[in-house]
Parts: structure tokens; sequence; C-alpha cells
């Protein structure tokens, strides 16, 4: 049973359909990918995992549960945390501040009787960032406040957790850096992690599966590997059209 499954998810924004009967899912211990065109759907998607979009139709399932009718606030209580493509930091607050203040909140509605300060401090280590702990977030590098707003999701004691565009602006070594961490986070802590993202070497590099969003519609998931070989998702990037007629000859 996946960790998370999503089925026939449908959005309307007025007479646009944004989603369109999509199916979705990801398991713990893994790293699986979101991605399509600029467009396609991908954040309205993440939306209704989250609880910030409502649905026309559709069902999601957390761990077994179908958490479709609960806010925002409940579906992170289950387990879901969520990064934005913009940062969302304190900005003028240290990392350790950061992560302090998620532990915090944290500890306000769980059972968890974990001290804040050692759950920040563990975190910490956990995402690489005892070496900037004491500076505010603001004198970050890109890389570097990524990985604070990882730490921070991370906080929330999440089983499942969305990144949306987690390497937007980074460098090729920062990248290798979150692709590390978000590889130890599936393997070590059995974590679920589902990406949406735009580097499509990084999602091939990292993602045991991938499903692909085009106009609202999914129209393919597989490995990386069937996705890139995958007829659709080239027409959907390359602009390519399909050699409808020459395969079904072939296959004739």
């Amino acid at each position: 049973m996946p960790l998370l499954r999503v089925e026939a998810a449908t959005v309307r924004f007025g007479g646009l359909l944004a989603v369109s009967d999509a199916d979705l899912d990801a398991d713990a211990g893994a790293i699986t990918g979101l991605i399509g065109p600029n467009g396609a759907g991908k954040t309205t998607l993440f939306n209704v995992i989250c609880g910030l979009q409502s649905t026309v139709r559709g069902k999601v399932t957390l761990a077994d549960e179908n958490i479709s009718t609960l806010r925002p606030h409940e579906r992170a209580r289950r387990g879901i945390a969520r990064t934005f493509q913009r940062f969302e930091l304190f900005g003028t607050l240290t990392t350790r501040e950061n992560l302090l203040v998620a532990a915090e909140i944290h500890k306000k509605w769980s059972k968890d009787h974990d001290d804040p300060r050692k759950v920040a401090d563990r975190l910490l280590d956990t995402v690489g960032l005892r070496s900037v702990a004491e500076d505010r977030v603001d004198s970050l590098p890109t890389g570097l406040a990524r990985l604070v707003e990882i730490g921070r999701a991370l906080a929330m004691d999440p089983n499942l957790i969305l990144l949306d565009e987690a390497s937007s602006g980074l460098s090729e070594e920062e990248k290798e850096r979150v692709a590390e961490v978000l590889r130890d986070l599936a393997r070590e802590d059995n974590l679920g992690v589902l990406l949406v993202e735009h580097d499509i070497d990084l999602v091939m590099g990292i993602c045991e599966r991938i499903h692909v969003l085009d106009f609202g519609q999914m129209i393919a998931h597989g490995t990386p590997a069937e996705v890139q070989a995958d007829p659709a998702v080239q027409a959907a990037y390359l602009g390519t059209e399909e050699p409808a007629d020459e395969t079904a000859g072939a296959r004739g």
C-alpha cells in the first residue's frame, strides 16, 4: 500500500480544467517525482494533497486514511510537510532559531515529549547545517537556505514531505548537496518524498518513480528509464509528434 495515494483528482478554476482525473502515488522510503511543462498543474496537485486546494472530485489517502475532507493543519498533523517555491523562512532569525520555532510549534499539538532544542540541534546535523547554525538565514546562500526549509519541514516529524522546486536557484554543487540529503532521508528515516521539479537531470538521478502531468492530465508514470522513453513525455517536453501510424504498423 503506498504511503500516499491520489485518485481521480479534478480541479476547476471557473471554466478552466486545471487538473483532470489525476492519479498519483508515493511510497515511504522512496523519492517520487512529479514533472511536467510549465502550467501543467503540478503545484495545483500539490495543493490538493496539502488541502490548500479544493477539488471537484477525487480522493487523497495517507497511510490508508482518507484525508480528503481534512483541513491543511489537520493533514499536517497526520504527517504531511511541505516546502514552497518561494522561501517562507524567518530571515532575521538564525538557522537554529528557524528549526527551533518549527519544533516548538510541533510540540504544542503533538504527543511528542522531545525537547524542541534537542530536536533543532539534531536537525542541524541531519541536513548538514551545523556550520551555519548561528548565522541569520537572510545571509545564507540559496542552497543552504533551501536546506533550512527542508530542516524546518522535518521538525514537524512528517512521514511525507512535499518539495516544490527544491533546486530552484541552486548551483550544481548545491543541487548535489540537496540530493544527498533527500536520499539519506528516504533511505535512513523511511520518509516518503514527493518532488515537483523542473530540473530533469536531478529528477532522473534521485527518483525511483516519476509521474508526468501535461495540461492537467497524468500522461505517464514509471521508472526514470520508462518515463524518458515514453513518446507522450517526449512530445510534451520536446514538442515532437508521436509517430502513431509507424508504431501501429510495427506492432501489427
